[in-house]
């Protein structure tokens, strides 16, 4: 580590560091996105979850004609997500679902419906940011797809039993190299990766590091720093 403590080295004056970070699936603020989405899409939904350890609250008003088994909908994504025992912090089969759905309030419809799709009025209102760029085939920032491809494969290599103590709980972060180059900003390396995913009581952490799941930004050629994996129960 540099005397003046940082853990990077001084960079040039054109460069910086910028990180971004991605939660996975099971992890409770994707476990309630997950669930939210997996109501009804096919109506005019707003719905609220909130989830802690074997306990998910859904709390929402639903314009919709379908007969919905919510219990069934809520646990059945639970499980797709990979929280099928106990020992994992959640069960399917056995967590403690919470359901307040009602109709949506009319004063909301009548601002909504108005023929027309295109005629629709906001359900919600939102302040949102956002550029595409060329840093990436999907116009994402390379931080940002970065440690969303880590999540991924964690799941498929958990999924496929690859690395079978993986559990669907897990974050990671990608730090990248930039340089300005006029008005552009151009990657140039990744400096470093941090994974902390819930693992199996089994492991230790003085686990040697396995690698294969930084294996999505080595084989793109950008790794070139230091990956820190901290499993964490």
């Amino acid at each position: 580590m540099p005397a003046n403590g940082s853990a990077h080295p001084a960079l040039p004056a054109s460069h910086f560091l910028f990180a971004s970070e991605s939660v996975g699936e099971g992890h409770p603020d994707k476990i309630c996105d997950q669930v939210s989405d997996a109501i009804d899409p096919s109506s005019k939904v707003a719905c609220e979850t909130a989830s802690e350890t074997g306990t998910t609250m859904v709390f929402s008003e639903i314009t919709t004609k379908a007969q919905i088994d919510y219990q069934k909908v809520i646990r059945e994504t639970i499980k797709q997500i990979g929280y099928d025992d106990s020992s994992k912090g959640f069960d399917y089969k056995t967590c403690n679902i919470l359901v307040a759905i009602e109709q949506q309030s009319p004063d909301i419809t009548q601002g909504l419906d108005h023929g027309s799709l295109k005629d629709h009025g906001a359900g919600d209102q939102d302040i949102v940011f956002r550029y595409a760029t060329d840093e990436t085939e999907e116009l994402m920032l390379l931080t940002i797809r970065l440690a969303h491809k880590l999540n991924a494969a964690m799941a498929v290599a958990r999924r496929t039993g690859v690395l079978s103590w993986l559990r669907p709980d897990s974050k990671t972060q990608v730090t990248v190299e930039y340089k300005k180059d006029g008005g552009a900003t151009i990657p140039l390396c990744v400096g470093t990766v941090a994974i902390s995913t819930q693992h199996a009581d089994s492991i230790t952490a003085d686990l040697p590091t396995d690698y294969r799941c930084c294996r999505a930004i080595v084989n793109l050629g950008w790794y070139q720093g230091q990956a820190a994996i901290s499993p964490t129960s």
